[in-house]
């Protein structure tokens, strides 16, 4: 893991504030789903795709490296 050397203060009701400059680097925009992981002693923020990444659909989604893929795309990647 690569430190950013950011360090962000917990506020009362549990929160902390994701600089802009992560924000962009990582694409995460308002209102996206971030998952939540525990890593040993590391809690570790990943953004959350749930839908197929070339066509956006969520119907019929796998995980492929990491990636979600629609069985469409699955089906007309084969074709090319």
């Amino acid at each position: 893991m690569k430190s950013t050397g950011i360090v962000r203060k917990v506020d009362e009701l549990g929160r902390i504030v994701l600089p802009i400059e992560l924000r962009r680097n990582l694409d995460i925009m308002e209102r996206d789903a971030l998952e939540i992981y525990v890593d040993g002693e590391s809690i570790v923020l990943c953004k959350h795709e749930s839908a197929c990444i070339f066509c956006g659909d969520t119907k019929n989604v796998v995980g492929y490296r990491g990636k979600n893929v629609c069985q469409n795309c699955i089906r007309d990647l084969k074709k090319q």
